[in-house]
């Protein structure tokens, strides 16, 4: 019998997006970075070149963790060696369809977690974004979206979305689709609330979800979480025993579950099944329905081995006597996180309050939480990726932990509640969430990009023209982006502005190239490598010469994306296919949002 492939079906659901893979423009007056690098004790490492004017050496001094503060111990991830300042994490102000495309050339395959806090869809408006979209709109979007974050993914990296109930199993079914259902991991219960919700029509709303898939479910496994001192200190000594501190456990288990519960259930008899004479002198036997957790001959070890623990006088029910020295190093994290271990909002709300009090940001997630996620699917160093920013506490979290990072948001609270708060947390100003349990001292840095606005416009007559705002550095890295190269200019090569292999290479210009031009381009490039040349115009046969391929800007690339739609956001005021069609009138397609700034073209009047 085959099976049957469960898909979900919406309308709109054929209808994909041809993304323009923006190029990302650094603004080094909204970048931030420590005066001060920390390190562990090996020597430090010289300052990196091109990150900012806030990276020149009037503003920066190198030195040792010890150099700094000799008597602060430093947090328990850095490790003898590493270089534990991070300036190279990314804050992206812009639409996040596009900037997860603007990522997918240099970063695919290379983030190991992805947290998203996306939109409910709740019918209900914030103040931060609207979170009411019609429900099969809702789902294309996450869909588009879903597909790039699937693409970044390391082959052992993970992907957490917190959700509730309106849309959490659709969204199961939609992950399902674009990562594998055998690539879900679990559906994490999150107690978000503590007391109930009074005037709730139904049931009152405690929990959410968080849908946890990965990229390769055979490659992936959860990190441990660390023993709490309130579990070491469930360990005592009761019987000065030289192993050292120990909790007792049951030595029972059950008859009525598993092999050994199906031949009990036949036959009536357990090898388990056995009296016990303590040391008192007390004759026992297992409860009904239960048998002895190990057989009379493993038993008689245990005994002899002062692993059995049978109470301060010897008359009670055995116990075996596990010692902390024994257990692993961590715990495996269970499917049901609680308030009391991960936080919730009115704790998330609190930490938002710090660092912008007079707008509340109405839906933050718990540092706690963030904590939580990052232990279990990343160690220091990994690349974190939160596309739905929000009030930034995933960047803030990774940070305070040693986590490289990039986040993205579109909203205002990208300034007013996201770069306070990372500028707290690297001035080391920033005493509350985990900052105590990981023990953060500040530093690191992080650089702050916006989306560069679309390559092409339309002129006056409505031609297609490369945008105005396109100097010629621009023009390069958005075609070597579009082909497919790495930008990468050459030095000492002029033609050089990227490369794909190590033979191959981009060459962009706006001027017209005559048949001589090419011709000593040619011969300078050389018989062992080619040349992709991008131009205005050219003159001769595109097969003249072998080693290069010519294109003409901007027709190159003129069907290739949906040009000057800058706004693919979670919001319905901003989606052409939202609004309904008028009724005495023929459909129209769906209109794009230009971008056109009053300046000449590139190549002049068309």
């Amino acid at each position: 019998m085959s099976k049957t492939k469960l898909e979900l079906t919406w309308i709109g659901k054929d209808k994909r997006p041809k993304l323009e893979p923006r190029i990302l423009l650094e603004n080094p007056e909204l970048s931030y970075h420590a005066k001060f690098r920390r390190y562990s004790p090996s020597p430090p490492a010289p300052l990196p070149e091109g990150e900012g004017s806030k990276m020149t050496a009037e503003h920066l001094t190198v030195q040792s963790v010890e150099a700094e503060s000799p008597k602060s111990p430093s947090p328990s991830w850095r490790g003898v060696g590493e270089r534990v300042d991070l300036f190279d994490n990314k804050l992206i102000f812009g639409d996040n369809l596009l900037a997860l495309k603007a990522l997918e050339q240099n970063y695919a395959g290379k983030v190991k977690c992805v947290f998203i806090d996306p939109p409910y869809n709740t019918g209900s408006a914030f103040t931060h974004y609207d979170d009411g979209l019609e429900h099969s709109i809702w789902l294309s979007l996450m869909r588009d979206r879903l597909e790039i974050i699937r693409s970044l993914l390391s082959d052992d990296g993970s992907l957490w979305i917190t959700i509730d109930g309106n849309e959490a199993h659709y969204l199961k079914v939609l992950c399902d689709e674009v990562f594998g259902r055998g690539n879900f991991v679990a559906n994490v219960v999150w107690e978000k609330k503590y007391a109930p919700q009074n005037n709730a029509t139904w049931l009152s709303d405690s929990h959410d979800h968080i849908l946890v898939f990965t990229k390769n479910k055979e490659l992936w496994r959860p990190l441990k979480l660390s023993r709490s001192d309130e579990m070491d200190a469930r360990y005592t000594n009761r019987d000065n025993d030289p192993r050292g501190i120990w909790k007792a456990s049951d030595f029972t288990i059950s008859l009525s579950g598993g092999q050994r519960g199906a031949q009990f259930a036949k036959t009536g008899v357990s090898s388990n099944i056995y009296e016990i004479v303590t040391p008192s002198g007390r004759c026992l036997m297992p409860a009904k329905g239960r048998c002895w957790a190990a057989s009379p001959e493993k038993y008689q070890e245990l005994l002899n081995d002062n692993r059995l623990w049978f109470g301060e006088n010897g008359n009670n029910v055995p116990a075996l006597k596990r010692f902390l020295t024994e257990v692993q190093n961590g715990i495996v994290a269970k499917t049901i996180w609680f308030r009391t271990e991960v936080g919730d909002n009115q704790e998330a709300k609190k930490e938002a309050l710090v660092f912008n009090g007079e707008e509340v940001f109405s839906t933050p997630k718990p540092e706690k939480l963030l904590k939580r996620i990052l232990e279990l699917a990343t160690n220091p160093n990994d690349l974190v990726l939160d596309s739905f920013a929000g009030s930034g506490t995933t960047g803030a979290v990774a940070h305070k932990m040693g986590r490289r990072w990039i986040m993205i948001e579109l909203g205002e609270h990208c300034h007013t509640h996201i770069i306070p708060r990372l500028k707290k947390v690297i001035a080391g100003e920033d005493p509350g969430g985990i900052s105590k349990a990981v023990n953060w001292q500040g530093g690191g840095g992080f650089r702050y990009y916006s989306l560069a606005p679309s390559l092409l416009e339309q002129d006056r007559w409505g031609n297609w023209v490369v945008n105005k705002n396109y100097n010629p550095a621009m023009l390069a890295e958005a075609l070597c982006k579009l082909e497919g190269f790495s930008y990468a200019p050459s030095d000492t090569q002029w033609w050089n502005h990227g490369y794909s292999s190590e033979q191959d290479f981009i060459y962009v210009t706006t001027q017209n190239l005559s048949h001589q031009q090419l011709q000593e381009l040619s011969e300078e490039v050389g018989g062992d490598r080619s040349l992709l040349v991008c131009c205005a115009a050219f003159r001769g046969k595109t097969d003249a010469f072998p080693n290069l391929t010519l294109k003409k800007i901007p027709k190159m690339v003129l069907s290739r994306c949906e040009w000057a739609h800058d706004d693919y956001s979670l919001n319905v005021a901003n989606l052409p296919m939202a609004q309904p069609k008028p009724e005495a009138e023929k459909p129209k397609k769906a209109s794009v949002k230009l971008v056109n700034i009053a300046q000449d073209d590139l190549f002049g009047e068309a």
